[in-house]
């Protein structure tokens, strides 16, 4: 069984800065693409930015130059870090996870639970 723990989430101030991890656990062969999505409330869960094995990443518009995307194979653990926060960027962000864990190339998407994000204006 894997399982996908976020945390890192919490209440800033305009401008201010916060850091989220989500690590993987369980009996695992490997991972893929590891992702970042956000949920506002009223609306659709978005992609944030991902990044694959190789560290190539990818980011939403609306992201990019503020948010950076990291991982830890050894730790088997993706950050997300959050800067310049906005009030619109108010979600519940959740990790998302390509993981082998049946077979060493057979890989299924997981979800983490999900942190709260919220920006004061």
């Amino acid at each position: 069984q894997v399982q996908l723990v976020e945390s890192g989430g919490g209440l800033v101030q305009a401008g201010g800065s916060l850091r989220l991890s989500c690590a993987a656990s369980g009996t695992i062969f490997s991972i893929g693409a590891m992702t970042w999505y956000r949920q506002a409330p009223g609306k659709q869960r978005e992609l944030v930015a991902g990044i694959t094995t190789d560290g190539s990443t990818n980011y939403a518009d609306d992201v990019k130059g503020r948010f950076t995307v990291s991982r830890d194979n050894a730790k088997n653990t993706v950050y997300l870090q959050l800067n310049s926060l906005k009030p619109e960027d108010t979600a519940v962000y959740y990790c998302n996870a390509m993981v082998a864990a049946i077979a060493p190339n057979r890989f299924r998407n997981y979800w983490g639970q999900g942190t709260q994000v919220t920006v004061s204006s």
